[in-house]
């Protein structure tokens, strides 16, 4: 045995041995209020959504909780030029799109810059109302008439192109019955920063500013087998290292991978 085996076979014990006190420390974080932005492992969103309850402010419909770090998703992050790319390499394709989970605009601001085609879309965001409230709000005060919002999906559309960036960890119900309450499905669906892991779907709390939000990891397999029952065939899919996570509270359930994907309804 090489003496790199021995190394990494110490780093794998040292690292299981770690565990347990990982785990407690990120438990005492919780009780003591300190600073963990993931908690808990939930069988479903509402069982999350309901121990949140029980700590205070839970999920993202509230005024308190819609400008925060809206400056920050207005930038332009390295994980959305794969997005970038297939929005330039179907704008000839899509006339409509709608932004699900798409805050108040964020992405539609981040990319105007680099991407002046958008001010020409039909760009729809879809949110929780204290979101689209705020979003109609600043829209108006900013002068950018191109933005539309929506709090409901039911008979709208039909729209060429369905963007979710960050959208599938805080939905609250599978996203084949939210596509099933359009009119028809889009062609196009763009999917960034989807939470996956190789077992089965957990769901941890996310701190975000004063509330505790559900943070859904999707079991990767239930994930694809979704897309494709869809009648979508993934034609791109890219992974975004930073922002892997580990739940604070039980980092035996491992990092999460980050993913993107496009898809196309042939």
């Amino acid at each position: 045995m090489s003496l790199s085996h021995i190394k990494q076979g110490i780093k794998r014990v040292h690292g299981t041995a770690l565990l347990p006190f990982q785990a407690a420390a990120g438990r005492m974080r919780m009780v003591a209020h300190s600073s963990v932005r993931f908690s808990g492992v939930y069988a479903n969103y509402h069982d999350a959504l309901s121990a949140a309850s029980r700590r205070g402010l839970a999920g993202y419909d509230h005024d308190t909780v819609a400008g925060v770090a809206f400056e920050q998703m207005c930038r332009l992050m390295p994980w959305d030029y794969p997005v970038l790319f297939w929005l330039s390499q179907l704008r000839q394709d899509i006339r409509s799109l709608l932004d699900a989970g798409g805050h108040m605009g964020t992405k539609f601001r981040a990319f105007r810059g680099l991407l002046p085609e958008i001010d020409h879309l039909q760009w729809t965001v879809y949110d929780v109302p204290a979101i689209v409230k705020a979003g109609e709000k600043r829209a108006r005060d900013d002068g950018i008439e191109s933005l539309r919002f929506t709090g409901s999906l039911d008979d709208r559309g039909p729209y060429d192109l369905f963007l979710g960036s960050g959208l599938l960890q805080y939905l609250d119900l599978p996203l084949p019955d939210l596509l099933g309450r359009l009119v028809a499905p889009p062609k196009h669906l763009l999917l960034n920063k989807v939470a996956l892991r190789k077992g089965r779907t957990i769901v941890t709390l996310e701190r975000i500013g004063p509330a505790l939000v559900p943070y859904q990891i999707r079991s990767e397999a239930s994930f694809l087998e979704a897309v494709e029952g869809m009648g979508y065939r993934v034609v791109d899919r890219w992974t975004i290292p930073s922002l892997s996570h580990v739940i604070d509270t039980h980092p035996e359930y491992g990092a999460s991978e980050s993913a993107g994907f496009y898809c196309v309804r042939d």
